[in-house]
């Protein structure tokens, strides 16, 4: 059975863009062809925290499916890597952020908008 996950990679902000490019091909070449693979490259930035000597990271988020039986040689892949300072994998189910309005409830939210709007002119 095939589930859609998510994987956060934070690398050394010392590697070149190829390098990190040539990374992630090898470590989703491990979980077969997933045809709906999206990377999202976040470019580098500072770490929350120092983590040893690092103070910052190249961040890189991937979308993918895959069978959960690949996952174990694809994260241990992942963990040997020295090119990587952390990552986490997580299971994907929805879109971060409220869920989306009914037009009612759009209707609602505008009437009280307009009506703190007035409010406020007086």
């Amino acid at each position: 059975m095939t589930r859609q996950y998510e994987a956060v990679y934070v690398f050394d902000s010392t590697l070149e863009d190829a390098a990190i490019n040539d990374k992630l091909g090898r470590f989703h070449g491990l979980l077969g062809n997933p045809g709906d693979l999206q990377v999202n490259h976040w470019g580098r930035r500072q770490l929350a925290y120092p983590i040893g000597r690092r103070e910052s990271g190249y961040y890189a988020v991937a979308r993918f499916t895959a069978e959960a039986a690949t996952l174990p040689e694809y994260e241990r892949a992942i963990k040997l890597d020295d090119g990587i300072v952390r990552h986490l994998i997580t299971l994907y189910e929805h879109e971060l952020g409220a869920p989306p309005m009914s037009e009612e409830e759009l209707a609602l939210a505008n009437r009280r908008r307009e009506m703190e709007d007035d409010e406020d002119e007086e």
